[in-house]
């Protein structure tokens, strides 16, 4: 496991506002919209749902990022608590849209938010002429003010739909997924490497469907910065994080970390380094109705190059020689 760092109390500070920002917003500024409905400010949040019901599909249709939020100070030093990085292997043409696989989930996706929702790590220098969006549970575009927040930073609906618009627009367009979605969560424990992904093949018809390219890509340290707490699948408590998945879409995880005293444990991530190394994309023949030969083929070699991008890099970012991509 690589050695944590202690990082300072203002990175701790910046880096909890990202989750703490999104649950004020939900907890404190909707009631607050609310309250106003009945109160002499009452043209404030009715102006704000009227356009709501307007802007319903912009989710669905691109979103709206803002190149001011994605270039925020705080975002460096979130980048900088762990150190979070990426690493390009090969150009991407902007003449092209393509279809990311994001790897390992882990529990709050550091890597993938900081690196493809941000500028922190200078992904638009790095890639030139690509627009970076990291799609996510199409349930937080229903919630005001959250949905707003989540476009502005580039982020998008997983739906069909939204995928949809993005890879027949462009060229130029990347649009990431994290492939093993919230299941993996559970697989998110320090010196694992399992991913969720031999049944995993809708992105890949996707992929086919609008002649985008594949590109694999494995965050390093992902899984390394929580410890998570393990339930039996007979237990009561691992049946509650289903029933709990069921209905809000995503797993009641138990986890821990470090605090702002060093040694103590708390819910704050160890800092340790991220890696998201970037592979060489996939060409994709464009076929409006693969078949599910052709779907098989292309998902095969998506995991074979998805291993070889493992194997080249994992001994340099902390894995042994031995350790081993275990595809579930």
């Amino acid at each position: 496991m690589p050695c944590s760092k202690q990082p300072n109390h203002f990175q701790s500070l910046m880096l909890l506002q990202w989750p703490l920002s999104y649950l004020t917003m939900f907890l404190i500024l909707q009631p607050l919209f609310i309250y106003l409905l009945f109160t002499s400010l009452w043209p404030l949040p009715a102006l704000y749902f009227v356009w709501l019901f307007l802007d319903w599909k912009t989710p669905e249709r691109g979103g709206r990022r803002s190149a001011w939020v994605r270039n925020w100070s705080v975002w460096t030093h979130i980048r900088d608590y762990f150190p979070i990085t990426i690493l390009k292997t090969k150009d991407l043409s902007p003449e092209h849209n393509y279809l990311m696989g994001v790897h390992p989930h882990g529990l709050l996706t550091f890597g993938a938010f900081c690196n493809f929702c941000t500028e922190a790590t200078d992904f638009s220098k790095i890639f030139p002429g690509i627009t970076s969006h990291l799609a996510t549970l199409s349930w937080f575009f229903k919630i005001p003010l959250i949905r707003d927040y989540l476009m502005a930073e580039g982020v998008c609906s997983v739906s069909q739909p939204a995928i949809d618009y993005l890879l027949s627009h462009g060229p130029g367009n990347l649009v990431g997924i994290v492939v093993g979605g919230v299941g993996e969560a559970l697989q998110s424990v320090p010196n694992t490497t399992n991913l969720i992904l031999q049944k995993r093949k809708g992105f890949v018809r996707t992929a086919l469907q609008h002649g985008a390219h594949l590109v694999p890509t494995f965050t390093f340290g992902e899984t390394e910065v929580y410890e998570q707490v393990l339930f039996p699948k007979d237990s009561w408590t691992y049946k509650f994080q289903n029933w709990f998945r069921g209905i809000f879409g995503f797993y009641f995880c138990v986890f821990y970390g470090r605090s702002f005293r060093q040694g103590t444990i708390g819910l704050l991530p160890y800092a340790r380094p991220i890696v998201t190394v970037v592979g060489e994309p996939l060409p994709l023949p464009k076929i409006e109705k693969p078949s599910q030969e052709i779907v098989d083929k292309y998902h095969a070699l998506y995991m074979h190059a998805l291993q070889k991008l493992f194997d080249q890099h994992k001994t340099l970012y902390g894995g042994s020689e031995t350790q081993e991509l275990v595809f579930l």
